[in-house]
């Protein structure tokens, strides 16, 4: 990782289990459109927002309530030129326990403010941690992307509309 990477940081009044936990359930925070498993090193799912982005994570690593990796593979962005910029990363979860309850610290390492998709795919990534998975620890509801959703209405939510433009 380097100091480049996209990182956002929220702290829970949660135990790191609990925490370790609810990042493991993608489908209350992420998407429900989510395909497969996640929280075993060698699970693996495909995420997808049809027309816009999908990409298959494994697990490569995974520490219950300190640490979790996903690694980026078969990824697909239709809205900018390298369409495969997230292919080879690493999104990863740190959690550690604090005074007011976990800390938990995401990383996409190899998404990086000289990449296409920094600003668009940063505003989704800093919405979905901070307000989704926040949402999912302190309230219980997250704000996943919905079976219901479009890449439209997806990006209008993460005031990505006016940044995406069409590809030829």
């Amino acid at each position: 990782m380097s100091d480049n990477d996209f990182t956002a940081t929220i702290t829970v009044a949660k135990t790191p289990d609990e925490a370790f936990a609810a990042i493991n359930n993608v489908w209350a925070w992420w998407s429900e459109t989510i395909e497969g498993s996640t929280g075993t090193v060698g699970d693996s799912y495909l995420f997808e927002v049809p027309g816009l982005h999908r990409c298959t994570m494994t697990t490569t690593e995974s520490i219950p309530g300190e640490r979790l990796v996903w690694h980026v593979t078969d990824s697909h962005l239709s809205f900018i030129a390298d369409t495969t910029e997230w292919e080879d990363t690493d999104v990863v979860f740190e959690l550690t326990e604090n005074a007011e309850g976990t800390e938990i610290r995401f990383t996409h390492a190899g998404l990086v403010p000289a990449g296409e998709c920094y600003e668009v795919c940063a505003n989704a990534w800093g919405a979905y941690i901070t307000s989704s998975l926040r949402g999912l620890l302190t309230t219980g509801e997250g704000d996943p992307f919905r079976r219901t959703s479009t890449g439209e209405s997806e990006l209008r939510k993460h005031g990505n509309a006016d940044l995406v433009k069409p590809r030829p």
